[in-house]
């Protein structure tokens, strides 16, 4: 849907779930919403892609769990026929963060999580979430979305090290996929800490964590709080803390808290990206991938005021342009380059940080 027409016309959206009330509460909500309508309902998957083709919604909320025809069953026709946005509801537990991120490999847009028990519905926390997915759902590249045009990742070659450097990275709406060809490309022994702040619930970070370790060459966990910054380590923040680093006694240490949310999430890369600047100063690099929001702007701004080098996403290859945009407008951004490239690009800087050590040095 173009920009004048959503201006002018209400976006339509197919619910699909085999609950009765499931159908009834998500379609309550989403009347709710100005700017969007529901077209319809369906109650499996197979009822979901003949009102998809009947109805040709703008976007659908999808169940996973449902009988004749699963949510993942769906996304693939949909996803490799007539792409659309999709948002899909996935439990609130192990079982289901795995679920969101394979729905998120197969082009859904986002996930909302769904509490587990039959009516244990957090109706206000659930409605703004669901509120907030729509919108990026609406904002979606269409093209980007497509499962078939994540690229597989493409190890670059390290580094010369010799420096203490930190990467740091966010992401929102399309990040898990971003993130997979990111940490999947970068060395073993890159010679940096890598900390990641992906907008995502409790629990579900954990999982992402484990799925890029399984990916990547570079050891990734999920950050619990006192760990001493490392090369040759990911961490990711977990949901609902914010993540940030401080130089103690010589040390860098990871530390977390539950302070007020900034834009609405928490965590936020604009409370870790500050800390990274004062943490390492000009030896910081930091990139703000695809999302929706503003998040990471400020951030990346005190990584260039630090002197650190700083790249965004461009639009081209972002599912939602909104956070790297952001940065971008603000001019914090130094690069930006298209998702394929981030990761020489990061590699490119680090670089830069050992060739200038021995002048550093001489000085």
């Amino acid at each position: 849907m173009s920009r004048s027409e959503q201006a002018t016309r209400l976006a339509t959206v197919l619910v699909v779930d085999d609950s009765v009330f499931m159908r009834r509460m998500i379609s309550d909500m989403i009347e709710r919403f100005p700017g969007f309508r529901v077209i319809g309902v369906a109650a499996d998957g197979k009822e979901a892609l003949r009102r998809i083709e009947e109805l040709d919604p703008d976007i659908v909320t999808l169940d996973i769990e449902m009988p004749r025809l699963d949510g993942f069953g769906v996304l693939e026709r949909v996803m490799s026929s007539r792409p659309r946005p999709v948002v899909v509801f996935s439990a609130y537990t192990e079982t289901g963060s795995v679920a969101a991120l394979r729905a998120l490999d197969l082009g859904a847009v986002d996930f909302v999580a769904k509490p587990s028990g039959p009516i244990s519905f957090d109706l206000g926390r659930v409605e703004a979430r669901l509120y907030e997915a729509l919108l990026a759902a609406l904002a979606a590249d269409i093209d980007a979305l497509v499962a078939e045009r994540a690229p597989g990742a493409r190890p670059v070659v390290a580094p010369e090290s010799g420096v203490e450097a930190a990467v740091a990275l966010t992401a929102s709406t399309g990040g898990p996929r971003a993130l997979s060809y990111v940490i999947g490309s970068l060395p073993a022994d890159i010679g940096a800490a890598v900390l990641i702040v992906q907008h995502m619930p409790p629990g579900f970070t954990s999982t992402l964590a484990a799925r890029l370790s399984g990916i990547a060459s570079l050891p990734v966990a999920e950050a619990s709080g006192g760990e001493c910054v490392l090369p040759n380590r990911v961490w990711i923040a977990p949901g609902n803390f914010h993540m940030r680093v401080r130089r103690i006694d010589g040390e860098v240490k990871i530390t977390l808290d539950q302070r007020e949310s900034m834009w609405g999430t928490r965590p936020a890369a604009d409370a870790l990206f500050p800390s990274v600047a004062e943490a390492y100063g000009e030896r910081s690099v930091g990139v703000v991938l695809t999302g929706m929001g503003r998040d990471g702007a400020n951030g990346l701004a005190a990584i260039r005021a630090a002197n650190g080098r700083t790249i965004a996403q461009d639009r081209a290859s972002s599912v939602v342009y909104g956070m790297p945009g952001r940065a971008v407008e603000q001019g914090a951004a130094e690069r930006v380059v298209p998702l394929e490239e981030i990761p020489g690009a990061i590699v490119e800087c680090l670089g830069e940080f050992s060739r200038q050590a021995p002048e550093e040095v001489d000085e």
